[in-house]
């Protein structure tokens, strides 16, 4: 699995697996589970949740699935806006703590922006650092104007990623949040990079004559998209084991400048700003 350098200059697995609607139905339970072990076994090692995610079922699942291996992974997981205060943050953060059976939190980040001052959430990040409850810090669904704020927060310049909505049908952070970030050497996460609704993404021509090029799926030309930038990490959720092993291959997928003229052609890259895409 390549990797992803942090501005710390720790290494995580470029391809991460998301748990956004794991934990919603106990049926389930066992299948996401076998799927996140999976995953870790072929290397996504990245695990990203929230407390949002199934009222905190997902950090229960991903518990659940790190048990006996905590440190071969690197956590994620998100605050609410609303609990993003300078008391709420660390309250909250033990509470993930507790459903994430762990001392630590790899990653923490702002889910979105509130209504909170964003020096106040970061001087909470920044105690919890110390406090080495928390390893990393950073933020989600964050545009430049947020980012420049943030950096000039004291302490701003430890935010270590920007978790964002990234797919060939959602491109507008490529005219300036991405080469922002890039240049601080701060990672991208791209959330749904497969997009929302997949099935209207995978069925792209583009995609399809491309992956047809390369002898594998339209998804895994969609993750290799997303990863030609070197600061982008992607993390797909998956509780199907044959999709989490599709997941896991699209690291060896390496597309051509052919490939990305035609996937520029039907997916227009930005010329000019634009409202960041959320979901």
């Amino acid at each position: 699995m390549r990797t992803i350098k942090l501005p710390s200059g720790e290494q995580v697995s470029a391809i991460g697996q998301g748990t956004w609607y794991m934990g919603d139905r106990k049926g389930e339970a066992t299948r996401e589970i076998a799927a996140l072990q999976l995953g870790i076994d072929l290397g996504m090692t990245l695990i990203d949740t929230a407390e949002m995610y199934a009222d905190g079922g997902a950090e229960r699942i991903v518990a659940q699935a790190v048990a006996g291996r905590r440190d071969q992974v690197f956590i994620v997981s998100k605050v609410y806006p609303h609990n993003a205060s300078r008391s709420g943050v660390p309250a909250a953060c033990e509470r993930s703590l507790k459903r994430l059976n762990t001392d630590r939190i790899d990653l923490y980040l702002l889910h979105w922006r509130g209504g909170h001052p964003l020096a106040e959430t970061v001087a909470a990040f920044e105690s919890l650092r110390q406090a080495e409850k928390i390893r990393h810090w950073g933020v989600s669904n964050l545009d430049v104007a947020d980012m420049e704020e943030i950096a000039r927060s004291p302490g701003g310049g430890e935010c270590a990623a920007n978790q964002v909505l990234y797919h060939p049908n959602s491109r507008g952070i490529e005219y300036d949040l991405l080469p922002w970030c890039e240049t601080r050497g701060i990672a991208i996460m791209a959330y749904s990079p497969l997009g929302h609704t997949t099935s209207r993404l995978l069925r792209s021509p583009a995609l399809e004559s491309v992956a047809k090029r390369h002898g594998c799926t339209p998804a895994q030309v969609a993750l290799a998209w997303g990863l030609r930038f070197p600061n982008v990490i992607s993390i797909p959720k998956a509780s199907d084991p044959d999709h989490v092993r599709e997941n896991a291959a699209a690291i060896d997928v390496v597309l051509t400048a052919e490939d990305l003229a035609e996937i520029d052609a039907a997916h227009k890259p930005p010329g000019r700003k634009q409202p960041l895409d959320l979901l």
